[in-house]
């Protein structure tokens, strides 16, 4: 729908200051989408008009909701030609933060953006009573479960909940059965699905115990939407975040054995799963390790994190991984996500686990039907926060009372995603025909335990944005979270992640739902008085221990292994990136006429599988081999060449991305995607001339990348081993290349001369020391004795050693005797090693060998002393 062209002018008459007047605000109201009639309109605050709905819940086309109304005039004098401004601002924030929600990821496929609307859904202080009174109570009801059902078993036993909704249920774990919670609570997360019925109430349609997500995403998400309305999100107010995090995380410490020491991490299933990027940005805002299962171990019923300095203990867990996923010991033994002897080490109590493992069968939609009831009888309280109608089929007079309204209704499996049980998505019984509702009526009335049914409520509309020609309203989902409170008790997170659907209902992020913001305002009075009140509350001296404690940050052996190969790609692609550059431009000048040069060139293609050997063997042909070696820049099933190792950078960087700022791993992104798309765009007239052209643009996005490794990361020792990494790969290539040079004859001519010199990109160094000298003793001075120079072979190795021995703190000083292992090849007298300044002696060539033969050596030292754990038992542990 077109808005009115009057509201493009920024000088509209009853503008005042920065703000926009009454009849702006609803000017635009009238033109955004009503919601569809009987649903519950959130900017209008009603529900659209039918005839039996009262005149005080009916939403009116041209009134706003107070809140709706307060938002709209913070716009400012442009209105609402701001919001295109905001959601390319909003969208370039997503793709530079990495944001990325993925259904299936995979190495060879684009990651996908996180989706996300540019309004944010409002919730005023009366919605938000309703709310947090009624999930906190829905979690003291939750954990009431939780305590019997693993303790004496009384609601079981009385027929209160029915055994086939818990030890029939998958969630269930009968080797958690009698076991005490670690901290004195079986919960302390959950997340809580809610919608907005046609009354203006709040519902429960679901809950989430095992592993919900949505923390990390509902934080970046109020980061970007708060900076596009900054005037509005301090001038309504809106309630802040970081104070729940912060005491969510010494709730938990709390909980432990070791108290506010304790040292917490976040289990991950990996870079693979759909919400890794939240799993990484949650870890690294919380300052939680980042794990998976392969970090960890279980010794003596205590967790251990594999690390650089040993065996360290861990106290807590929070996991987002499935509960029986954990152990494959005691659970699904084919897992490797989990931790083998982890349930063990839980029952001792001496490691938190968020939350207790068992936790699943609460989120079965049977058990919304029976938890009232529930509620008498364990708090003896009404329930404050309705749940959808919901009825197990297993139960014959649900099943009987609810058949005849399927239509009405929605068809869920009582066991989703539980092998060997019946598992479907959800049915809406509204689009099914009469035939179709014969054929459930019958599946349901063969295996009524599999299904329960719930009524359908018609979802809350909130206002989205696509752009000036239409703002769209969208069904909406509301999950909140209850976290565990340092005081002992739970908080309700005052925010939330709203879930939108598209036009024709709700839809999951994995079918192209999207996301929300979600605003929940303060009662401005009550901000006032308890600023106020507030009485200055000095840090506590065992805080500011603990602060200071966690200084000092542990490096993971996985960590550890993929920094440092993240260093050796880097640097891999760097030389590839030089030595395709080399290779097409010799073929394009009069350096083609050298065969000393193009036999270098080629000896180097080959061993460092910019092309396969075959092409060489086959087709002699310059032409075909540089047609080739193109080909081969995207190929990464049969070639090692540049398209190859900036995949490889990106895997390994992913699986440490919690190390690396946004702008880093935007980098990364943008250097692999640009040249990649660059073969989809433009490969088909590939030239000579385009593909040094690509090289050079990805040799200055190579560039910004190193920089933002040598410049903008923690000097810690995961970074010093990045650094050997690139070390330890510059040494052997260049080694490999002056040797090979030597062999080939190539440097008695002036091509090849300057050639080598180009690939060690020291062309203009050369000239400024010996100005137009050919000596190959000039050259070995500068490349292989130096150490000003970064791409000799002397500077290298000197560089090496210092790395090396700045580790010398591990592993009882194994990398200082491995420093020493590497020449001195400043020390080298490089005269001796040509026998009149022209020709190479065989000392030379040995010692070239040397550097090459060191540098695998100390990689493959490094790999078993820190990455393969073949050693472990003569590492230390780390006191508990």
């Amino acid at each position: 729908m077109e808005f009115n062209n009057k509201l493009f002018s920024a000088n509209t008459q009853g503008t005042q200051g920065t703000g926009a007047s009454a009849a702006m605000v609803q000017a635009i109201v009238s033109d955004i989408d009503l919601a569809p009639t009987g649903h519950w309109d959130e900017m209008r605050g009603g529900v659209s008009k039918v005839s039996d709905v009262p005149k005080h819940l009916s939403a009116a086309k041209q009134t706003a909701s107070t809140a709706w109304t307060a938002f709209l005039s913070h716009l400012g004098s442009d209105g609402i030609q701001s919001l295109p401004a905001r959601h390319d601002a909003m969208m370039r924030q997503v793709r530079d933060n990495g944001m990325t929600y993925n259904v299936y990821a995979n190495a060879d496929q684009p990651q996908r953006p996180w989706s996300l609307d540019l309004l944010p859904l409002l919730l005023t202080p009366q919605d938000w009573s309703q709310i947090e009174t009624g999930v906190v109570q829905r979690m003291r009801l939750l954990e009431g479960i939780m305590s019997d059902v693993y303790g004496m078993q009384h609601l079981l036993k009385q027929g209160a909940i029915p055994y086939a909704l818990v030890q029939g249920h998958a969630g269930y774990l009968h080797a958690m059965q009698g076991s005490s919670p670690v901290g004195g609570r079986y919960l302390n997360l959950a997340a809580f699905d809610l919608i907005r019925g046609p009354d203006g109430c709040w519902w429960l349609l679901s809950q989430r115990t095992q592993a919900p997500s949505g923390l990390g995403y509902l934080l970046e998400n109020r980061q970007i939407i708060s900076n596009q309305f900054s005037r509005a999100f301090e001038a309504m107010p809106v309630r802040a975040l970081a104070e729940s995090y912060r005491s969510f995380v010494n709730a938990l410490k709390q909980r432990t054995r070791a108290g506010m020491q304790a040292h917490i991490a976040l289990l991950t299933p990996g870079p693979y799963n759909e919400t890794y990027f939240e799993q990484a940005y949650l870890a690294r805002y919380l300052g939680l390790s980042l794990v998976q299962g392969n970090d960890l171990l279980v010794r003596d019923e205590k967790l251990y994190l594999k690390t650089l300095e040993g065996l360290q203990p861990v106290h807590g867990l929070l996991k987002r991984v499935d509960d029986d996923w954990l152990d494959p010991l005691e659970l699904r033994a084919e897992s490797t996500l989990g931790v083998p002897g982890l349930l063990q080490a839980v029952r001792a109590g001496n490691v938190l686990v968020v939350n207790t493992p068992g936790s699943g069968f609460l989120e079965s939609n049977a058990l919304l039907g029976f938890l009232p009831k529930l509620s008498q009888t364990l708090l003896q309280e009404e329930l404050l926060l309705p749940a959808i109608p919901s009825w197990w089929c297993g139960e014959q007079a649900a099943m009987q009372n609810v058949l005849p309204r399927l239509q009405e209704c929605v068809i869920k499996p009582t066991y989703p995603y539980t092998p060997g049980r019946t598992s479907f998505e959800p049915v809406m019984g509204h689009r099914l025909d009469w035939q179709d509702l014969e054929a459930w009526q019958a599946r349901i009335q063969d295996d009524p335990e599999a299904y329960t049914v719930q009524s359908l409520v018609p979802l809350s509309h909130t206002p989205t944005f696509a752009d000036l020609r239409s703002m769209p309203s969208r069904p909406v989902i509301l999950r909140v979270f209850v976290l565990a409170h340092e005081d002992g008790g739970w908080q309700v997170l005052p925010g939330g992640l709203a879930r939108l659907g598209t036009q024709n209902g709700i839809a999951s992020m994995q079918q192209g739902g999207s996301s929300a913001d979600v605003w929940v305002l303060a009662d401005k009075a009550a901000v006032n008085a308890s600023v106020a009140a507030a009485p200055h509350q000095p840090t506590a001296p065992e805080a500011v221990f603990v602060a200071r404690s966690q200084r000092h940050r542990l490096v993971t052996s996985r960590a550890a292994e993929n920094l440092f190969w993240m260093g050796r790609y880097s640097e891999r692609t760097e030389n590839t990136l030089r030595l395709s550059k080399l290779a097409l431009n010799s073929l394009n000048s009069e350096a083609q006429h050298s065969p000393p040069l193009l036999d270098w060139l080629t000896q180097l293609c080959v061993a460092h599988g910019l092309v396969n050997s075959g092409v060489v063997q086959d087709q002699p042909s310059k032409r075909l081999f540089e047609q080739a070696l193109i080909s081969g820049f995207w190929d990464t099933q049969h070639t090692t060449g540049v398209g190859y190792n900036l995949r490889a950078i990106k895997l390994a960087a992913a699986a440490v991305r919690e190390r690396l700022s946004p702008e880093h791993w935007s980098l990364i992104e943008q250097t692999e995607n640009a040249f990649f798309q660059s073969q989809e765009q433009d490969a088909p007239v590939a030239t000579s001339v385009w593909a040094q052209q690509l090289l050079a643009r990805t040799s200055q996005l190579m560039a910004a990348l190193t920089g933002a490794q040598t410049d903008r990361m923690s000097r810690d020792d995961g970074w010093r081993l990045l650094s050997i990494g690139r070390h330890i790969e510059r040494l052997d290539f260049l080694a490999h290349a002056l040797a090979t040079a030597i062999e080939t004859g190539c440097l008695h001519r002036q091509a090849g001369f300057d050639a080598v010199l180009a690939l060690f990109d020291s062309t203009i160094a050369f000239h400024a020391q010996y100005q137009q000298s050919r000596t190959l003793g000039a050259m070995l001075e500068l490349l292989l004795t130096h150490t000003d120079n970064p791409r000799a072979l002397g500077w290298v190795a000197q560089t090496l050693r210092g790395r090396l021995a700045k580790m010398g703190h591990l592993a009882n000083g194994a990398t200082e005797d491995m420093s020493r292992q590497i020449p001195i090849l400043s020390e080298v007298d490089f005269a001796s090693l040509s026998a009149d300044g022209l020709h190479p002696r065989a000392e030379l060539l040995a010692l070239l060998g040397q550097c090459r033969q060191t540098a695998r050596s100390v990689s493959d030292q490094l790999n078993s002393l820190f990455f393969s754990h073949s050693d472990e038992a003569q590492r230390s542990v780390g006191a508990s």
